[in-house]
């Protein structure tokens, strides 16, 4: 059995309940008199393809070294284009790029100096052991020059539970690179090179609370390996994808949504990163948010259903959905956002967001 640690593995105990109806989300919000609608674009969310060079358990976006969904330059030059015409206009301040591992989109530098050209912030979702693979070696010292945020997967700062979740030799690897991230200034005093840790919940609970893990994490990765960094995102598993493949087979999908709903917060729902963010599929589509994106679910196009990941039908709905340049502002604010029962767990609990716990 692998180590774990109380403030990494505990649960919040909760009673379990039948699996939600297919939107009940929407009638929970109904029911407390609330509406959910994007009222600003502040965070522009881009999944620049599904291509990793690991393939994790809990993966709600199912990347993997097979998959072949990457963004072309093409596309894009077309949303650098539109950024830069609206930006302004709506007060865009964020570019987050993820994928997969964004960094293995042959594109990913030259759309990273563009973004910086515009003068926006850019994140890179980095796993951190694509750093140290073959032909990235340079990869931090180019984040580093373009001041680029690194938001790095850590799922525990134990190595034994991480390698269950993420694979074999992952933690040292993982280890390794934010050593050489540390080396450059990233997650250090004094230096505007921001690195924050992501973590996941290893079972099938939800996060512990985020400030007394994070000091945790700072105390051991600190003590143990010399590790800096700047702020920890607690980040709930969304039942979906590989998670919910995981949750069915063990016998766990209607006790975990159980968990989900019972935590509903409605405080939360005024916080939720829909509100100012938009997700861009690799092929430009646009949708709600990331999990929306991986549940095809565009906010203009033909719905998708789950199937096999690459299927035809997941890029049919990306091909034929309307795309981002096709849209101004106008038609983005101010419109409902598209919920199903998975968005309990943006509201489960202390709330979950890209970056982290909401209250």
């Amino acid at each position: 059995m692998p180590l774990e640690s109380p403030a990494v593995t505990q649960s919040i105990p909760l009673p379990q309940a039948l699996a939600p109806d297919a939107d009940s989300f929407a009638d929970r919000l109904a029911a407390d008199g609330q509406t959910l609608s994007r009222r600003a674009i502040t965070t522009v969310q881009i999944n620049v393809g599904k291509m990793c060079n690991l393939a994790c358990h809990h993966c709600h976006v199912e990347a993997g070294p097979n998959r072949l969904e990457i963004m072309t330059w093409a596309t894009m030059q077309k949303i650098v284009g539109w950024l830069r015409q609206y930006k302004d206009e709506l007060g865009i301040q964020v570019v987050d790029l993820t994928g997969g591992a964004p960094e293995m989109n042959p594109n990913f530098r030259e759309l990273v100096v563009a973004i910086r050209a515009l003068g926006l912030h850019v994140i890179d979702r980095c796993n951190l052991t694509i750093l140290l693979e073959p032909g990235y070696e340079d990869m931090p010292a180019f984040l580093a020059k373009h001041k680029v945020e690194v938001s790095a997967s850590l799922p525990c700062y134990l190595g034994d539970n991480v390698d269950k979740q993420r694979g074999n030799g992952v933690f040292d690897g993982s280890i390794k690179a934010l050593q050489q991230l540390n080396a450059l200034g990233y997650g250090q005093e004094g230096t505007d090179l921001r690195l924050d840790l992501v973590y996941n919940p290893i079972d099938y609970g939800l996060p512990p609370a985020q400030a007394p893990l994070e000091a945790d994490y700072k105390k051991y990765l600190h003590d143990h390996f010399g590790i800096e960094f700047n702020k920890l995102w607690t980040i709930t598993n969304m039942p979906i994808k590989r998670f919910e493949h995981a949750l069915k087979r063990d016998g766990q999908y209607e006790a975990y949504m159980g968990k989900l709903t019972a935590a509903h917060n409605s405080a939360n729902v005024d916080a939720v990163m829909c509100h100012s963010l938009v997700s861009i599929g690799w092929r430009g589509s646009v949708y709600d948010c990331d999990f929306n994106q991986m549940l095809q679910m565009p906010i203009d196009g033909p719905p998708g259903s789950e199937g096999a990941p690459g299927s035809i039908e997941e890029h049919v709905v990306e091909a034929e959905s309307k795309k981002l340049w096709d849209y101004t502002p106008d038609e983005l604010i101010g419109r409902p956002i598209q919920t199903a029962s998975h968005c309990f767990g943006c509201t489960a609990g202390a709330g979950s967001s890209c970056t982290g716990a909401l209250g």
